[in-house]
């Protein structure tokens, strides 16, 4: 059994090793390269050092795109989120045509390379108000209170975790059915 094991390993050995090539072939030199070479032609992204005046520049560059009726733009960090008010009987996709305008006319400007673009009217008003807070000088209660409004808007409420009117005092006042669905 030791010899047909031996006999084997010795066999897939010199398998592999006669699957190799020599090649005499050098590594080719930068000279005898035809591939061709391009400079990279994108904006380089700066870095923001005065986040209200990139959110005034990026709101006056979506308000130059036609059909966008106004913006709000928050900054953090090197992200913004710009939300645009449209007209409300735009159809769909003519909404997507203009979030999609907005959008490229950012990644050619270099502060508007990570920027998130958004055309929801509620998401636009809150950032709007997130906008507000911070030039009364509470950007961290501002976006904090705005978040839990949103987060609070879409989280679900299920039927089965309300509670009648006449029991909220009163512990169990009628059995109460906790089984899974």
């Amino acid at each position: 059994m030791g010899k047909w094991l031996v006999a084997a390993m010795l066999l897939c050995l010199l398998a592999t090793g006669c699957g190799t090539v020599a090649r005499n072939e050098t590594s080719p030199s930068p000279q005898n390269d035809d591939r061709v070479r391009a400079q990279q032609t994108a904006p380089r992204k700066k870095e923001i050092s005065s986040p209200k005046q990139v959110a005034a520049h990026l709101e006056l560059l979506a308000k130059q795109i036609p059909g966008v009726k106004g913006a709000h733009c928050v900054v953090m960090g090197n992200t913004a989120v710009v939300g645009i008010d449209v007209d409300g009987k735009l159809e769909r996709s003519r909404v997507g045509t203009l979030k999609y305008a907005v959008a490229e006319a950012f990644r050619k400007d270099p502060y508007g390379v990570d920027a998130i673009v958004t055309a929801d009217m509620d998401l636009a008003q809150r950032l709007q108000e997130v906008r507000a807070d911070w030039n009364r000088g509470r950007p961290i209660a501002g976006f904090a209170e705005e978040m839990a409004d949103i987060i609070g808007r879409i989280v679900p409420q299920l039927p089965r975790d309300t509670m009648p009117e006449r029991t909220r005092g009163h512990e169990e006042a009628s059995p109460k059915i906790n089984k899974p669905l």
